[in-house]
C-alpha cells in the first residue's frame, strides 16, 4: 500500500541489493578471504542468500555452512581483514548499478536530501559508491561500523534523520530486505520495499509494505509529491 508521501523531506537508501547489484563482488571478497584461510568457497547463488546483515554475519554463515566453529576469534578477524582488503581492492569490478538508479538519484538530487544507510561498514560502502559513480549525489553515508548499529536496529536511521534535522517520520527508508523494513518501523520512518535486489521475497506480505517495482516508479511517486500539480487559476471573463 502506497503511503502518504506528503511529509517526506529526505530519503535513506540501502546499498547492496537496492542501489547496486554488488553480490558478485561480495562473493569474490568472501571467497578470497576463505581461500586464503584454506576454507571452502561458495557459489554466487549461495552467497546472494546470505547478503544483508554485513560482513561479520556473512563470514559466520560461510563458516557454519562448512561446519567450522565461528568461536575462533582469530580466524574471524583474519577472514574479516581479508574480506575488507578484497572489497577495497575491487569494490564493484564484477557488479553494477541497477538500471534506472543513476537517473533516479539525478532526478531527486537537489529536490530531497539523500543518504545511504547500510549494514556494510562505512569505509567499504564509500568505496562501493565511489566505484559506482553515485557518491556525489548523496549527502551522507552511514554504515554499520559496530554490531549494535546493524539494521534492524533503528540507530542508523535515527542518527541520519537527526543529521538532516528531521523527525524520523519525515524520512523514507528504501530497501530490499526485512532488516530495512524492520529498522524503518522501529525508527518511525516510512518505508519502500523495492522489487529488485536480494531479499524482498522474505518480507511477509502481512506487513503490507509499500512495494515499488522499478526505480522509475519510485522516482515518479517522489517527484509528484515534491512537485504536486496545481489546479489552473480560474480566469473570469467580463
Amino acid at each position: 500500500m502506497k503511503p502518504d508521501l506528503s511529509c517526506i523531506a529526505a530519503i535513506a537508501f540501502d546499498l547492496d541489493g537496492t542501489l547496486v547489484d554488488s553480490a558478485p563482488d561480495i562473493g569474490h571478497a568472501l571467497n578470497t578471504a576463505l581461500a586464503d584461510g584454506g576454507l571452502r568457497c561458495f557459489d554466487l547463488a549461495t552467497v546472494r542468500t546470505w547478503i544483508g546483515d554485513g560482513p561479520d554475519a556473512l563470514i559466520s554463515r560461510a563458516l557454519a555452512a562448512q561446519d567450522v566453529s565461528p568461536d575462533d576469534a582469530g580466524m574471524r578477524q583474519r577472514l574479516r581483514r581479508g574480506f575488507d582488503e578484497a572489497t577495497l581492492a575491487a569494490p564493484l569490478d564484477n557488479g553494477c548499478v541497477y538500471p534506472g538508479i543513476a537517473d533516479l538519484l539525478d532526478s531527486l538530487h537537489g529536490v530531497l536530501p539523500m543518504a545511504v544507510v547500510t549494514n556494510k561498514p562505512t569505509r567499504l560502502a564509500q568505496a562501493v559508491l565511489e566505484a559506482a559513480g553515485l557518491s556525489h549525489r548523496l549527502m551522507h553515508v552511514q554504515g554499520a561500523d559496530t554490531p549494535a548499529q546493524r539494521k534492524p536496529a533503528p540507530s542508523m536511521l535515527l542518527s541520519t534523520a537527526a543529521r538532516f534535522g528531521l523527525q524520523p517520520s519525515r524520512m523514507l527508508m528504501v530497501g530490499d530486505a526485512p532488516p530495512d523494513m524492520l529498522a524503518a518501523q522501529a525508527a518511525g520512518c516510512l518505508a519502500a520495499l523495492v522489487g529488485w535486489g536480494y531479499g524482498a521475497h522474505a518480507v511477509p506480505s502481512a506487513s503490507r509494505p509499500w512495494r515499488v517495482e522499478t526505480p522509475q516508479k519510485l522516482g515518479s511517486s517522489l517527484l509528484a509529491m515534491a512537485h504536486p500539480s496545481r489546479p489552473s487559476p480560474t480566469v473570469s471573463i467580463d
